[in-house]
Formats: C-alpha cells, structure tokens, sequence
C-alpha cells in the first residue's frame, strides 16, 4: 500500500475547461480527517466534486491508495469511496431504508439482490446515525436534517476506504451535528477510515480534523495541523474578516468590539470576567479590562472584546506602570466591575484599585446597576 492513502499532485480544478484552482497539491494518511473551509463561493464543493469523478480534473493527478484516480472503474471506485454531497436527492416511492440500501448496490451481483448480510448491515448503519425509526418513511417526507442523517448511513453501509462530504453539518441543529461528526471521527480512528469534507463550522472543524485545507482565491492558501492553521491572522484573512475577529484558544469567532472611550473599568481573574465582558459588549458599552495576566482566560476574550487590555507578564508582581494604568482608568471611567478577582502576594496591588474605586463610589459588582 502506498505511503499516502490519497494524495494531489498539482491538481487543477474548474468549469468548461477554465481553470478556478490550480497546483493542490495534498497527501492525506489513512483515517486521517481532512476539512476543506473557506469563503463561499470559493471552490471547495468543485474540489470535493474533482476528487469524486463528477467533475473532470483539468490537470494533474489524483491517487487512491497508489492508484491513478483516471484508472479506477466507477465500480471500483465505488467500493472504495463513498460520498455525500449537498445537492437534494428527490427520488420517487423510496423509503428511507431503499436509499440506505443502495449503498449495498456495488457488491450485488447483476440482479441487485441484497442478502441478508447486506440487509443487517443496512440495518446497522442506520442504527449508528440514529434514523432506524425512519426506515418505512418516504424520503421526500422527512425534514432536511433527517435526510442528511440517511444519506450518511448509506454511506456507512457501502463500507469505503474513503468518505468524502460535502457539508454533512448543513440543516442539523447542534445534537445532530455533535452525533455526526463523533460518527465521523470514530468512523476514521476505529475502522481506518479517510474522511474528507467541507465545514462552515470552523470551531468544529478546528476540533475533529487531523489536518485544514483553506480555500481561497485560485489556490489553497494554506493546508496543515489545526495547531497552525488555526490563528487569529490566518482565519481573518482567510475569511477577510473586517468586523469582530477569531479567538484561536476559544476557537470562536467574536463579534466587533464596542468603539469610544471606556465607561467601565472590569477587574476580574479565571474567567469571571467573560460573562461581564459579553454582556457590556451587547449593551455596546465600551470597557477597560485589566489588570490581567496574559496567561489567564479573561485576556485572551478582554483581549477580543475590550477597548483597552492593562496586562502584565505571568507570575510576575503587578507593576508600578500597571497599577498606575489602572488607577487613571478608575478615575476616568464611570463605573468599575468587580466581577470576581483572587488576590494574593503577586497581584496584592489590584486591591489599591478596587479600593480607589471604592473610594470614589464607582465600586459595582453587577452590571444592572450601570447605566449607559
């Protein structure tokens, strides 16, 4: 077998002859899960549909185990891949458990008659993915959602190498998409099974794939490990984000930070200050955060969502420079948060700034008693 189960070699894809994306150029290892994100529009259903021989490549190869994609029968190729795409399938007078079964259809003989075998293995499919009680529904009388959970066990049944999916998480609600993609990943890691799709989810892309193939413009803009594809410069470009951000350690994407001078100064530590912060952000308050270290949780979110961030280095005493940033905030702000702070002897002098705020009666513990 060969040392790479799939791999590109300066593949080209597109319409009519023109080329959309040149030189992709990848190697996938067997059971790896590789998610192709990125823009609309920007071609990862036309790769998806390349590498699945709906779509002709128009230039480079493609290989399966060693073998040249061109070459393979469509009966061959059957038994190794299996797909699931976007477009709605409207077949007439079938029920769940037809469409199911015709995952079976590229080990029959000529007649297409399924064994028993093939029936318990149809049977089990559904039962992983959850829809056995749909098996006597017409398919076209099921939701969206369902539909996808269906077309998913068909492909389960056929027993590929490879699965290829085209937006499997489209129409679930977050249940199904979490059931979906822990099949997916037990699917690959059990049962060695390559899985390639297209996520919009970026979180959960971030969290099941071995490996990120970004999509952008005529080429792959980046292809790697979750680990260094997903940072807050890559995903903003990726996306051309001009209004909030991505968190990597959340691997969240935020919403744009209220703009103006600060009105409220939040001290907090461990993330007691996120729910603060997330709250002032929907009032479109702007606010000061600080004085935090810059390894606790609060400053990667204060960090995304806070006008001004006062830090200071880990495990080091609060500066005088820092104390003094803070003490002026208190004294130009209207209003200072104590959302929860645990002081001891490296961050003692946080205490001078609760009690200043103290002092000039601006010390609040909940936002509800702030006024915009």
């Amino acid at each position: 077998m060969a040392e790479y189960y799939f791999q590109t070699r300066g593949m080209c894809v597109g319409y009519s002859g023109n080329v959309l994306i040149r030189d992709i150029t990848v190697d996938v290892e067997k059971g790896e899960i590789v998610t192709l994100i990125g823009p609309n529009g920007s071609g990862k259903s036309t790769i998806l549909k390349s590498i699945t021989k709906q779509l002709q490549t128009i230039a480079g190869t493609v290989y399966i185990d060693g073998q040249d994609l061109a070459s393979l029968h469509y009966r061959t190729l059957a038994t190794k891949m299996s797909v699931v795409l976007t477009e709605r399938m409207k077949p007439e007078l079938l029920t769940c458990r037809d469409i199911v079964s015709t995952g079976r259809y590229p080990y029959t003989g000529r007649l297409g008659f399924l064994t028993e075998e093939d029936d318990e293995k149809v049977k089990s499919a559904m039962e992983n993915v959850h829809v056995l009680e749909l098996a006597d529904r017409d398919f076209n009388a099921i939701s969206d959602g369902q539909r996808q959970r269906v077309l998913l066990a068909r492909a389960i049944c056929q027993e590929p190498e490879l699965i290829i999916l085209d937006e499997p998480t489209s129409f679930l609600d977050i249940r199904h998409k979490l059931e979906l993609l822990g099949i997916l990943r037990s699917m690959a890691k059990e049962n060695d099974i390559t899985v390639i799709m297209s996520l919009h989810e970026i979180d959960l892309a971030q969290k099941v794939s071995d490996k990120i193939l970004c999509v952008k413009g005529d080429t792959i803009y980046r292809y790697g490990t979750p680990d260094i594809v997903f940072d807050e410069q890559t995903i903003s470009e990726l996306y051309e984000l001009e209004k909030g951000c991505y968190d990597p350690l959340f691997g969240s994407v935020e919403l744009p930070r209220p703009e103006g001078e600060p009105q409220v100064l939040v001290v907090s530590s461990g993330g007691r200050g996120i729910p603060v912060y997330r709250k002032l952000q929907k009032e479109n308050i702007p606010f000061c955060a600080g004085i935090l270290y810059t390894n606790d949780v609060d400053y990667s979110v204060a960090r995304s969502l806070a006008c001004e961030v006062i830090s200071e280095r880990p495990f080091f005493p609060i500066s005088e420079s820092a104390l003094d940033k803070a003490l002026k905030m208190v004294s130009e702000c209207r209003y200072v948060i104590d959302a929860g702070v645990d002081i001891g002897e490296t961050n003692s002098r946080i205490a001078k700034v609760l009690d200043a705020a103290r002092a000039a009666g601006k010390l609040h513990r909940e936002t509800d008693s702030i006024e915009r």
